[in-house]
């Protein structure tokens, strides 16, 4: 399984940011996908996941009114799309996958068995 992680950037607080992860290596509606975070010197933190057949999504309290997680099983793509950035935001944007059977959102890093490069996001104040 590869997962590659693309559309961080440099952009100021208030923008916004579509970050996308392709996956290969196996059938996408297998997993079930995250996104997780990591800024300067901070553990990796849990941001958003949805289920292998987008029927359900989950976000943590401090993103949940500002990004949107979503997945097309047919482009073997997941995406996140990040409004109203805050500084806060600054972190390695990491996206995540886990085959399984069961249709639910998985919302710990030690669910997860693949795992992408990650995709930079700095927000300018």
């Amino acid at each position: 399984v590869q997962l590659v992680e693309s559309g961080g950037g440099l952009v100021q607080a208030g923008g916004s940011l579509t970050l996308s992860c392709a996956a290969s290596g196996r059938t996408f509606t297998t997993y079930a996908l995250g996104w997780f975070r990591q800024a300067p010197d901070k553990e990796r933190e849990f941001v958003a996941a949805i289920n292998r057949l987008a029927t359900g999504t989950y976000y943590s309290d401090s993103v949940k009114d500002r990004f949107n997680i979503s997945r097309d099983n047919l482009k073997n793509t997941l995406y996140l799309q990040i409004d109203s950035l805050r500084p806060e935001d600054t972190a390695v944007y990491y996206c995540a996958a886990s085959v399984t059977d069961l249709v639910r959102v998985l919302l710990t890093a030690k669910e997860y068995n693949y795992w992408g490069q990650g995709t930079r996001v700095t927000v300018s104040s």
